[in-house]
């Protein structure tokens, strides 16, 4: 009865588990690698966006601190809005629409993105800006005059020219105001290290234009420093406006005088609330700026139901689909495997083979088993072949030595020398045939004892030839022995003049009369090589492959004219295998045949 498979252990259930696995895996990655990806594009395009807010937010706050209204700003929103593929909206606090870049009636955003106020600011709208809480561009009554500006033009450029011959780099940069400002290679004021040949103090002198506004800004400040407790005067005259944020430096440095922390922060409270009633008539009006998606915005990335719904069921169609794809191979690769179960379940005398369709791994299991099965076939003949021969070799001589002791028993023939010689011989033939199988016998079972010691090449062969001279001249055959005195081996000499025995006495049978065998042998590498070569009758291409097979003759009446029981050259192979050396024949019908022996070379053992 065929054994039932348990299913957790069927390859088609393995294949199965093993493909939804890594479809799982594969859609959770995939998931995971899109959420990630998703949230990093909306994540730079928020960052994208918020740059793109505090742009628009520094150009409107730049427009009103150049203008005192909002009048004639909506061709600017509007191509600032192109520019930026933005919707832009500007409103004043109740909500007046300014302008807007929107068609008409299109209603606002809920919330303001924020207000554009160029003297309460605390964004990064220009560099000082975040500092003072003023957007720098506000310069109001400090703007200069065309003469006062080309004359500090001037002055900036004789002070460049001095600090240049003191070995200093400086680049001018105009202010909002109009007042050149000398800047070193780092971007700082070069005012605050000047060369003493360059310090004649022109270029930092108020103008008449600043020394009229920074009046007018000390006195508004004195009434709130004198409601603070603070008893301080600043004099105006002689200030160092060079720096960016209109008198500041020097007022600062006044306030620095009073010592008290507190004092200071009180006149500097009192100093940047005149400042902005000072610029507040130069500026626009407070409004606020209501930013939109547009048209160019990018649809965001929104997982609600729906969205959820798409993926889990999209990820369910791949992993429908992986199943069904796996489930169709699987149950190819299967089927295959199943018909090579079959075969091999079924009796050894079938010898079923199986079809085989394809040139995959699973086709070429297929040969193989089939080969196997055709080695199967013909061992299994061999074997019965050689149950035959066995039986066949040992019933001849049985015979004969019963026959001739029934008749001998029967007083019919006298038991003179030659009848007795004629049983002895027949018992030596059951005697061969007895050794030879016990000899194979041990051999396919692993347990040819052999007795190795170092071994002369040239003393064996000289030995073989010797005790088969008798032979070769009762045949008409010349044998020699042709080998190095140098050559040695590591063998059983007994099993090595029985190899070379059993070629050189068949070489002796197939050889004609005026025939040569010669047994030589020499060194090729770490080998010794020994043949046996004859100029017999040789040994048809179509038996050749067959020589070393047990009970194998090329004459199929098995004479013992032709031949001995066809286990000599099994034998041979044998005994070479282990000895960890090889044997391999060539022939050529007519010209005789070569056998040649290959074993390891041992070197001269020491002292010899």
């Amino acid at each position: 009865m065929r054994p039932r498979i348990p299913l957790r252990k069927r390859l088609l259930v393995r294949l199965l588990v093993a493909t939804v696995l890594i479809a799982l895996c594969s859609v959770g990655a995939t998931a995971w690698l899109a959420v990630e990806t998703t949230t990093r594009a909306i994540q730079e395009e928020q960052g994208q966006d918020l740059a793109d807010d505090m742009r628009i937010l520094a150009q409107l706050s730049g427009y009103a601190a150049t203008h005192p209204e909002w009048k004639g700003v909506a061709p600017a929103v509007r191509a600032l809005s192109k520019k930026m593929g933005r919707r832009i909206a500007l409103t004043t606090s109740d909500r007046t629409l300014i302008a807007d870049s929107a068609p008409h009636g299109t209603s606002l955003p809920p919330r303001a993105a924020a207000n554009v106020d160029p003297l309460h600011t605390d964004t990064y709208t220009e560099p000082g800006a975040q500092l003072s809480g003023l957007d720098p561009r506000v310069v109001g009554p400090y703007r200069l005059t065309a003469n006062e500006r080309a004359r500090l033009a001037k002055l900036a450029k004789d002070r460049q020219a001095c600090f240049r011959q003191s070995g200093i780099d400086t680049t001018i940069t105009m202010t909002p105001s109009g007042r050149p400002v000398l800047t070193d290679a780092d971007g700082n004021n070069a005012n605050d290290s000047v060369p003493e040949p360059c310090a004649d103090g022109k270029l930092n002198t108020p103008t008449i234009t600043e020394e009229k506004a920074l009046k007018n800004l000390i006195v508004s400040a004195q009434p709130c420093m004198v409601r603070g407790g603070v008893n301080f005067k600043v004099p105006y005259f002689g200030v160092d406006i060079s720096d960016k944020s209109l008198g500041s430096r020097y007022i600062t440095g006044a306030y620095n005088k009073l010592g008290d922390a507190a004092d200071i922060r009180k006149a500097q409270a009192c100093t940047d609330s005149a400042r902005r009633a000072q610029l507040d008539p130069y500026v626009a009006p407070v409004a606020e700026l209501f930013l939109g998606g547009g048209d160019t915005t990018a649809p965001r990335f929104d997982v609600s139901p729906a969205n959820k719904a798409k993926v889990v069921g999209a990820a369910a169609a791949v992993l429908a689909l992986t199943v069904l794809v796996t489930a169709v191979v699987a149950t190819r690769l299967v089927r295959p495997l199943r018909a090579l179960t079959e075969a091999a379940q079924q009796p050894p005398e079938l010898h079923v083979r199986v079809p085989v369709k394809t040139r995959d791994e699973t086709g070429i299991l297929a040969e193989a088993f089939n080969d196997l099965t055709e080695r199967r076939e013909r061992m299994e003949a061999q074997r019965k072949a050689m149950v035959s021969d066995i039986a066949h070799e040992l019933r001849s001589p049985l015979t004969n030595i019963r026959g001739w002791l029934e008749v001998t028993r029967d007083g019919l023939v006298e038991p003179d020398p030659a009848l007795l010689g004629s049983l002895h011989e027949e018992a030596m033939v059951l005697q061969r045939v007895i050794d030879d199988l016990q000899d194979l016998a041990a051999a396919d079972a692993g347990t040819l004892r052999l007795h190795r010691e170092p071994v002369r090449v040239e003393d064996l062969v000289d030995q073989v030839v010797a005790a088969y001279r008798v032979s070769a001249d009762t045949a008409g055959v010349a044998l020699t022995g042709r080998t190095d005195s140098s050559l040695w081996l590591e063998a059983d000499p007994v099993r090595m003049r029985q190899v070379l025995g059993n070629l050189v006495s068949n070489a002796l049978r197939h050889t004609p009369v005026d025939g040569t065998v010669t047994l030589a042998a020499w060194r090729d590498g770490d080998d010794v090589v020994l043949t046996v070569a004859d100029t017999g009758t040789g040994i048809a291409p179509e038996d050749l492959a067959h020589v070393f097979e047990r009970f194998w003759r090329a004459d199929q009446s098995r004479s013992r004219r032709t031949g001995g029981s066809g286990l000599g050259l099994s034998i041979v192979r044998d005994l070479i295998a282990a000895h960890n050396g090889t044997v391999e024949a060539a022939s050529e019908p007519g010209a005789g045949s070569v056998f040649t022996l290959r074993l390891p070379n041992s070197g001269a053992p020491e002292g010899d």
